[in-house]
């Protein structure tokens, strides 16, 4: 692409974010295959899953596994669709809370706005916190398995996950012109680790499962019954593909983000879904004894996968290895995602210390105190396990039902401007045409329905240790939201001042009808 045009796609984007009120400040750096791989290199689908791993044993065994991700996979799709296409349209860091403000009725959108904003912090920061967890537990758990007699405490588990969001940090203040790169050099990364470990684990396991296993028998360790442990199985593929909203809140960095964000939001769901489906057959016929390695001393039953597979302690970890990588790779993405997510909401007012919070440093062109602040929060959740393991895992969840919530907010503000008519077609140039309602639709019920399973318990009879304790959790945030609205947010907090993109809209919207309608600049105000 020549500097003529970049030039001239810059310009047309930074035309595009002044209509929704806002100036240019970071840089863009961002290319279409860098995009694709940061957020892939933050939806990971197959390393999630591995994370993870012990959800799917104890919820249904390897058939609920694979078949409930074909599931989630093709509704995620539907999700990443029409996010995409509201995307295009609306180009701004805030992602979620802008487009909810710019579709929902004027009545309620502000409001509407900041509570998804909330929403969807919590999600970032729960998740950027969960990968830092799984990282830590990848390195200790290289740690027992290498040395049989060191027992991993919780704390060592903390200050590592401090260390990672340290790394992170750094990288994301000092390095930010490496982004890009990284990006670049991730997906490389990602998918060559995918091949290497899948390979190795069918070549070198001799004892495979039958695919009777793999295919059609169902375990049940819920103490429930059999369709409720179903359900249950749908949360490790919930967790396993999302995050894929990334893109959204760079396109602020992105060169011609209105046309290259939509594409990376999709392309990461793809990749994401067909890495994870091959990696969960390979895993689920390469499994040993399900109880062994659902209570391995490792703490990650993957690692007792793959030991099982090579025999080889040295193996195991080489394997373990690619994937601390990519988790640390992951950490770096999410706190970006973090970081400018704080700094839009900031720049909208939606946070307390505001002003400061959405400084840009003018020398390296990021919001420094936005990155910090997401560092200080990723490390106070996973100071939680200090005191409990109920209260990380209750982390977790938050951080996917915060995620989802997220998304199925503006999904809802869509369907709703569609049958008020206060917006029937979304200008842009990615778009889904006859099929952006049914897709909305589709995408929406799927969010709610997932968004109820996410606060069932897990194991039965129900106690205070094995009490799922998520929508309390989300039951305040969500008053925290309602709270901070009615006292500070109702009075400072702004959103886009015009709910419409002219500058992006013009060529998606030659040759409608003209009883479509359109929000511009023109309709708003008028």
């Amino acid at each position: 692409m020549s500097t003529e045009k970049v030039f001239g796609e810059d310009i047309k984007e930074d035309v595009v974010l002044e209509s929704l009120g806002y100036q240019q400040e970071l840089k863009r750096s961002f290319g279409l295959i860098g995009m694709i791989g940061f957020s892939f290199s933050i939806v990971t689908s197959w390393s999630a899953l591995g994370g993870v791993l012990i959800v799917g044993v104890e919820s249904g065994g390897p058939p609920v596994m694979i078949y409930s991700w074909i599931g989630i996979s093709i509704f995620a799709l539907a999700v990443a669709y029409a996010m995409a296409e509201i995307c295009s349209a609306y180009p701004v860091a805030g992602g979620q809370y802008s487009w909810v403000a710019v579709l929902a009725p004027p009545s309620v959108a502000r409001g509407m706005s900041y509570v998804t904003g909330w929403f969807m912090l919590t999600g970032i920061l729960a998740m950027g916190a969960t990968n830092n967890f799984i990282g830590a537990n990848f390195i200790l758990g290289q740690a027992n398995l290498s040395f049989p007699n060191y027992t991993i405490e919780r704390w060592h588990t903390v200050l590592l996950t401090y260390l990672i969001a340290w790394i992170s940090t750094l990288i994301n203040i000092y390095g930010p012109h490496l982004l890009d790169k990284i990006s670049r050099a991730a997906i490389i990364w990602n998918i060559l680790s995918f091949v290497v470990v899948v390979i190795t684990i069918l070549a070198c396991n001799d004892h495979k499962q039958p695919a009777s296993f793999v295919f059609k028998d169902f375990q049940n360790f819920s103490g429930f019954g059999a369709a409720y442990c179903a359900i249950l199985g749908l949360l490790q593929s919930a967790f396993g593909m999302c995050c894929y909203d990334a893109p959204a809140h760079m396109t602020e960095e992105m060169v011609n983000a209105s046309r290259e964000a939509p594409k990376a939001i999709v392309m990461s769901v793809y990749i994401g879904a067909i890495t994870g489906f091959i990696f969960l057959i390979s895993v689920c016929f390469c499994i040993g004894d399900i109880t062994t390695t659902a209570e391995s001393t490792t703490g990650v039953p993957l690692i007792e996968i793959f030991y099982n597979s090579t025999q080889s302690v040295v193996g195991a970890c080489f394997l373990t290895s690619t994937l601390v990588v990519i988790t640390l790779i992951c950490a770096n993405g999410l706190l970006a995602e973090a970081s400018r997510s704080l700094f839009a909401f900031a720049r909208d007012k939606g946070l307390p210390f505001s002003s400061t919070i959405a400084k840009v440093d003018p020398k390296r062109q990021v919001p420094i105190y936005a990155i910090l602040l997401a560092c200080v929060v990723q490390m106070a959740l996973n100071s939680i396990y200090f005191g409990t393991l109920t209260g990380f895992n209750t982390v977790i969840s938050i951080g996917t039902e915060g995620f989802y919530l997220s998304y199925a907010m503006p999904l809802l503000a869509r369907i709703i401007a569609y049958f008020t008519a206060h917006a029937t077609v979304i200008p842009g140039p990615y778009t889904l045409g006859k099929f952006s309602l049914p897709l909305n639709i589709i995408g929406l019920l799927f969010l709610l329905f997932t968004s109820i399973t996410f606060n069932f318990p897990t194991l039965s009879p129900v106690d205070e240790e094995d009490m799922n304790y998520t929508s309390a959790a989300i039951g305040i945030i969500a008053l925290v939201s309602i709270a901070t609205w009615i006292t500070t947010g109702r009075r400072g907090f702004t959103g886009p001042r015009i709910a419409g993109v002219e500058a992006v809209g013009v060529e998606a919207v030659e040759g409608r009808s003209g009883g479509e309608k359109v929000i511009t600049p023109e309709s708003e105000s008028g």
